[in-house]
């Protein structure tokens, strides 16, 4: 993939900040979010559901259905800080599309679009219309937070 078209996703993802915030409807459903504080992305791995957040305990989107990490690949709980942004990025590792990909971990673990009929090797899946928001919406340094 080309580094023009990396800087062009990510520069398309920060002036598209605040548009497209709210699901289709019945993408989303109106539980509250498990997160607080500084997150603006809150993962509940336990009930299969993210939300995008305002950064000061809000939800502006969510929560949304999701999946994750299948036994042996465990998307891991925890407070981490999205590190970088790759709109078509293709995983050497499992040789597969990740599109959308907003990756928070120092091994590899990203929000992307993918089916939400099976889990991960630890990513998080979304829709693709989620999964685009996402995008847009997080920047390099947003916290994330994973509860079990």
């Amino acid at each position: 993939m080309s580094k023009l078209r990396k800087i062009t996703g990510m520069a398309a993802g920060a002036a598209a900040v605040g548009a497209a915030m709210f699901a289709a409807p019945g993408t989303a459903s109106a539980s509250p979010a498990p997160c607080g504080g500084e997150t603006r992305a809150c993962v509940d791995l336990s009930a299969n559901r993210a939300w995008l957040m305002d950064g000061n305990g809000g939800v502006t989107l969510g929560g949304v259905p999701v999946t994750h990490g299948k036994p042996g690949y465990e998307t891991p709980p925890g407070v981490y800080h999205v590190t970088w942004k790759n709109i078509d990025h293709w995983s050497q590792a499992y040789n597969g599309p990740m599109p959308y990909a907003v990756f928070f971990t120092d091994t590899g673990i990203a929000f992307h679009e993918g089916s939400l009929n099976s889990q991960s090797h630890g990513c998080v899946r979304l829709t693709r219309e989620n999964a685009k928001t996402f995008f847009n919406s997080l920047a390099p340094g947003d916290v994330v937070t994973v509860v079990p």
